[in-house]
């Protein structure tokens, strides 16, 4: 995710004239970025389905833009199979060429590769923990002004992990 989320630094988050709400910088400059923020960014999620798919786009996102995935996820999930790990798990060469002829995705044979070999990994999890969700815990990156930190502290068990305002 964007550094000036991540960054533990006290920053002012802009407002949204249009509802008043703060929100993180990085989430200000394109509206599907808005949306993301709003509806899915630091949400407790506990669907493993959801999570495969958030470990593939974090992966095909390395040295792009979170917007330039998000615009792709769509396609994303299409051409992963609406991210199925056990599906995922058993692409072969052939699957992996198709892929690398999607221009609905990022079309790099290693984040490919790493796509599938990673649903190999969260499969093996799943199986140990009886869910990938059991296995991770949720961290709150949002800014300490931003509305969605407060709103996700105060809904969270206290075994959640939060940064230190």
């Amino acid at each position: 995710m964007p550094a000036s989320c991540r960054a533990r630094k006290k920053k002012k988050t802009e407002i949204d004239k249009h509802n008043m709400k703060n929100r993180c910088p990085w989430a200000k400059t394109d509206p599907l970025y808005v949306k993301y923020h709003d509806t899915q960014w630091g949400v407790p999620l506990h669907d493993d389905q959801k999570l495969f798919e958030l470990l593939v786009l974090e992966g095909a996102q390395a040295g792009l833009s979170w917007i330039t995935i998000l615009k792709k996820r769509k396609n994303y999930r299409s051409a992963f199979d609406n991210f199925d790990p056990d599906l995922v798990a058993r692409y072969d060469t052939k699957k992996i060429e198709e892929l690398l002829t999607n221009k609905g995705i990022v079309r790099n044979r290693l984040k490919i590769v790493t796509a599938i070999d990673n649903a190999g990994v969260f499969i093996k999890v799943r199986d140990e923990f009886g869910s990938f969700a059991k296995s991770a815990g949720m961290v709150n990156e949002h800014l300490t002004d931003c509305f969605r930190y407060w709103e996700l502290t105060a809904s969270q068990p206290i075994w959640w992990r939060m940064p230190k305002p």
